[in-house]
């Protein structure tokens, strides 16, 4: 059940709703008006590991570049 984010056309309030449906109206929560529209939102996931070090690649002459440090 994912959560959207939503922006009322008549009041301008933005707000996140969560859906169980598609069929579901999103009714705006500050005015109670039906016309909203789904925002374009940034998703976020959790990472295990921190990822790759970038500074143990630092003068190692690899890369675009070439070249050796």
């Amino acid at each position: 059940m994912p959560i959207y984010e939503y922006a009322c056309k008549e009041c301008g309030h933005e707000f996140e709703e969560l859906i169980f449906s598609q069929k579901d109206e999103v009714v705006c929560p500050r005015c109670g008006s039906g016309n909203t529209e789904k925002l374009m939102s940034a998703c976020a996931a959790k990472v295990d590991s921190p990822g790759p070090d970038f500074n143990a690649l630092k003068n190692t002459g690899g890369g675009c570049g070439g070249g050796g440090g």
